[in-house]
């Protein structure tokens, strides 16, 4: 009986060593990735005060504004504005990209605003 017992061992242990060395798993690779460097800079306060100041010269100055993105793949940004002395943001604007640097989407309409 203890040879029985000592012969199972033996053949469990031949095989675990009897195993063929694994493959060696194939290394990773990292794909290329472009970095995009936007050609403009976000708009801020100053930015949206200045694209509106030239657009609707004659206009009250901007006081306020809060531009946020217009979405996932798609240009421009929406920007929220106050106007002369009012600190609230009550009129809306859209700014696009246009021959280097931002522009009103709709400055006829902004501007009547």
């Amino acid at each position: 009986m203890r040879s029985l017992l000592a012969c199972a061992a033996l053949v469990a242990l031949a095989a675990c060593n009897s195993q063929e060395p694994a493959e060696p798993t194939p290394a990773e690779t990292q794909a290329a990735v472009a970095i995009v460097e936007p050609t403009l800079p976000t708009p801020n306060e100053e930015i949206f005060a200045t694209v509106y100041a030239k657009a609707c010269g004659d206009t009250p100055k901007v006081s306020t504004s809060l531009c946020r993105s217009a979405g996932f793949g798609k240009d421009g940004f929406i920007c929220e504005f106050g106007l002369g002395d009012d600190e609230h943001r009550r009129n809306k604007a859209t700014i696009v990209p246009g021959d280097g640097e931002w522009t009103l989407d709709a400055p006829e309409e902004t501007c009547a605003a």
